[in-house]
């Protein structure tokens, strides 16, 4: 055994040092699920609470996607919180990663959705964002899009990436921050 660490019993299965080193190689990533699963439920006590000050009745679905976890409230007659826009989704989406904040002490980029609005909106973004570029490329000239929050211009930043012939910037400040969609 000299020069080399033994090899480890656990359970009855022996462990080798690649498979010790590749599970520490693995422990951040799961650490970092763990994390964003106790964003996820932190966030969902949060938003429980506040359905029933409001007196609102919804299902919670918890999942982690693209690094972040993610809050969907699913249920009928939540049209209220969305608001206008989904100004008030927006809303309490900021207030739900502040109490993940305080718990957790770490900034959350959780995304909260409430009656299925951001998949909807995300669909309809993309087709506005594909039409945008098709018009751009057709007239030769930049296209300016209407403000949007910062979740729906990822959204269109992301469906002009994958467009040959364009790119996309944001300007302005918020809340009135849009999409420009220029020619390469």
């Amino acid at each position: 055994m000299t020069g080399s660490a033994p090899d480890l019993a656990v359970d009855g299965a022996e462990v080798t040092d690649e498979q010790t080193a590749s599970e520490a190689e693995a422990s951040p990533q799961k650490r970092r699920l763990a994390d964003l699963e106790q964003e996820g439920e932190i966030a969902a006590d949060y938003i429980e609470g506040l359905l029933d000050i409001v007196d609102m009745d919804g299902d919670l679905d918890l999942d982690v996607e693209s690094g972040r976890a993610v809050v969907a409230v699913v249920g009928d007659g939540l049209d209220k919180l969305i608001g206008t826009g989904g100004e008030t989704l927006e809303a309490l989406q900021e207030l739900t990663r502040l109490a993940v904040l305080q718990r957790t002490g770490s900034r959350s980029r959780l995304m909260l959705d409430v009656g299925g609005h951001r998949a909807r909106r995300r669909i309809e973004l993309r087709k506005i964002a594909t039409k945008v570029a098709a018009q751009a490329l057709e007239q030769g000239k930049p296209e300016t899009l209407a403000p949007m929050t910062p979740f729906e211009r990822k959204v269109v930043h992301d469906v002009i990436a994958e467009i040959d012939g364009v790119h996309s910037e944001s300007e302005g400040e918020e809340p009135s921050r849009r999409v420009v969609i220029l020619l390469d």
